[in-house]
């Protein structure tokens, strides 16, 4: 039989199981793609936030890319967690010698408002890991973290996506999942808009959204769609993992990877 596409995911590690690299290879699995990682980090994380944080040296984030691209390869690369400068670097510069369109979630906090990114990282983002992007998913505060615009309402995005492209990627999708009413997002490269609307769900757990996303769309991409195809086939399926997600532990519980397996029967 023939291997599925392949989709490496560049993150790091939630021990919870609700997003980083086991999020990344849920969404991947029910998405019908062969998920491989790179672990930038390891952390100590669970419903209540995250309690710890520990990088890996680039020199073993190098490793691991090259060995599974050089043997494997890949149809699309995600990137989530980087934790510092170095690392970030060392991963631009990986994914500009890589033949396949790679998505980028800078990720700066996670869902519990715990700090992902060293602060003197933000510019290595924006100068290193944004130009080679096929497609940047932040939300609005990566948004405010990346390029000082602060998005209060939908009639900002616009805006905001141009200062996010103004750094170099193919494409943008502002996340407004933050705002009031229904949960909208911008997909644009600066000539043409697509705006992904979907209702917003009375369910507070939502941890894993953003890495959901994102390794959805590099999902769709290995699969052939277009950057616009693939971003509403994403949205599709993380907002019904947002129906589905589910209470664990004593905090914010993770969207439900599984929903459709379920929808459709499964165990």
């Amino acid at each position: 039989m023939s291997a599925p596409p392949r989709v490496l995911t560049v993150a790091g590690s939630d021990s919870g199981g609700g997003a980083g690299i086991q999020a990344d290879l849920k969404t991947m699995l029910a998405l019908g793609v062969h998920g491989m990682s790179v672990v930038t980090a390891v952390t100590a994380q669970n419903s209540l936030g995250v309690q710890g944080a520990w990088e890996l040296p680039v020199e073993a984030v190098r490793a691991q890319y090259r060995s599974v691209v050089d043997d494997i390869g890949v149809q699309a690369v995600k990137t989530g967690m980087l934790a510092s400068a170095e690392l970030v670097e060392g991963v631009a510069e990986l994914i500009g010698q890589t033949d396949a369109p790679a998505v980028v979630d800078p990720v700066g906090v996670s869902k519990h408002g715990d700090p992902l990114l060293a602060a003197s990282a933000l510019d290595s983002v924006r100068t290193k890991l944004l130009p080679v992007a096929t497609v940047a998913t932040p939300n609005l505060d990566e948004v405010a973290q990346l390029t000082g615009v602060r998005v209060g309402s939908e009639s900002l995005m616009r805006e905001a996506a141009a200062a996010v492209l103004s750094y170099g990627p193919r494409w943008v999708l502002i996340k407004g999942g933050h705002l009031p009413g229904d949960a909208v997002d911008l997909l644009t490269d600066g000539s043409e808009e697509h705006w992904l609307r979907a209702p917003r769900y009375d369910n507070r757990h939502t941890h894993g959204t953003g890495c959901t996303l994102a390794s959805a769309i590099a999902s769709q991409l290995a699969k052939g769609y277009s950057v616009p195809e693939a971003a509403a086939a994403a949205k599709e399926y993380v907002t019904g993992a947002i129906a589905a997600g589910f209470a664990l532990g004593g905090g914010i519980g993770p969207v439900d990877h599984g929903w459709r397996f379920k929808a459709e029967g499964g165990a």
